[in-house]
C-alpha cells in the first residue's frame, strides 16, 4: 500500500469537502439567496460534475484498461460495466434509504419528530456527496497527480456555490443558520472518506483503477440526473440552470485540460 498516496488523495478529497463549508459562511450573516440563483448555483454545480465523470473518470479509466492490456472493445465494455454498476448502487442506496430533497421539501411520510429529520438531512447529503469524494480519490489512482488535483479542484469549486444552495435551502424550510451551516459543513466530512476508501482500492489492486473510475463516474452521472437536474428544471428556471450547466461543464474541461 502507498500510504503517502492515499494520504495526499484523502487530503486532496478533504480540501475538496471543506469548500462546502466555505460556500455555505454566507448563510450565517445573510437573510437568504433567490431561487433563481439557488437553481443556477445547482445547475453550475452540475455541469463540474458531469466534465469531472467524463474528463477526469471515464477518459482515464478507458486508458487505464488498456494499460492493463486489455483491448479497445474491451475497456469500453470494462467501464461501461463499472459506470453503470456505479449508478445502480446509487439507485439502491436511493430507493432503499429514506431521505429528503433540498429543494423539493420534506417528506410528508417522514417522522415528525425534529431528530428524525435531521438525520434525514444527513443521509440526503451523504447520497449526494459521497460520489464526489470517492471521483477525487480514484482519480489519484495510479500515481495521477496531475489528474488529481484537476478532479480536487473542480469539485472544490463546484462545492462552494453548492454549499451556499444546500445551506440556504436547509434555512429556507425552517431551519436555523447555525443548523443549515453544521449542515452543510458535515458534506465536506463525508467527502474524504469517500476519497480514502476510493484511493485504498485502487492503490490494493491496480485491476481495480479502471473499474473503481468507472464506478465514481457512474454515481456522479445518477446524481446529476436523479438528483439535480430535476431540481433545477422546476419552476420554469430550466433556461438557468442549463446556461449554468454549460457554465460550469467548460470551466471544468479547461481546468482539466491545463492542468492534465
Amino acid at each position: 500500500m502507498d500510504w503517502q498516496l492515499i494520504g495526499t488523495a484523502t487530503a486532496a478529497s478533504a480540501a475538496a469537502g471543506l469548500a462546502t463549508a466555505a460556500g455555505a459562511l454566507p448563510v450565517l450573516a445573510i437573510p437568504g439567496i433567490s431561487r433563481r440563483l439557488e437553481t443556477i448555483f445547482l445547475g453550475f454545480s452540475a455541469g463540474v460534475m458531469l466534465a469531472a465523470s467524463f474528463f477526469s473518470l471515464i477518459l482515464p479509466g478507458l486508458e487505464a484498461a488498456e494499460s492493463s492490456g486489455h483491448s479497445s472493445a474491451a475497456a469500453a465494455f470494462i467501464i461501461a460495466g463499472a459506470i453503470l454498476i456505479g449508478a445502480l448502487t446509487l439507485q439502491l442506496v436511493n430507493h432503499y434509504v429514506p431521505h429528503e430533497h433540498f429543494l423539493i421539501g420534506r417528506n410528508p411520510t417522514a417522522a415528525a419528530t425534529r431528530l428524525a429529520r435531521i438525520w434525514l438531512f444527513v443521509i440526503a447529503i451523504t447520497l449526494h456527496n459521497f460520489p464526489e469524494g470517492l471521483a477525487v480519490g480514484v482519480s489519484f489512482g495510479g500515481n495521477d497527480m496531475a489528474n488529481g488535483a484537476a478532479t480536487a479542484l473542480g469539485i472544490g469549486i463546484q462545492n462552494v456555490p453548492e454549499g451556499l444552495a444546500v445551506a440556504v435551502s436547509l434555512a429556507s424550510v425552517g431551519y436555523g443558520r447555525l443548523f443549515s451551516f453544521v449542515a452543510a459543513f458535515m458534506t465536506g466530512l463525508v467527502e474524504p472518506v469517500g476519497g480514502f476508501l476510493g484511493i485504498s482500492a485502487v492503490t490494493a489492486s491496480s485491476a481495480l483503477l479502471p473499474w473503481g473510475l468507472g464506478f465514481a463516474a457512474g454515481a456522479m452521472i445518477w446524481v446529476v440526473s436523479s438528483e439535480i437536474i430535476p431540481e433545477t428544471h422546476r419552476e420554469g428556471r430550466q433556461n438557468a440552470a442549463t446556461t449554468a450547466l454549460m457554465a460550469g461543464l467548460v470551466l471544468m474541461l479547461c481546468l482539466d485540460w491545463s492542468l492534465g
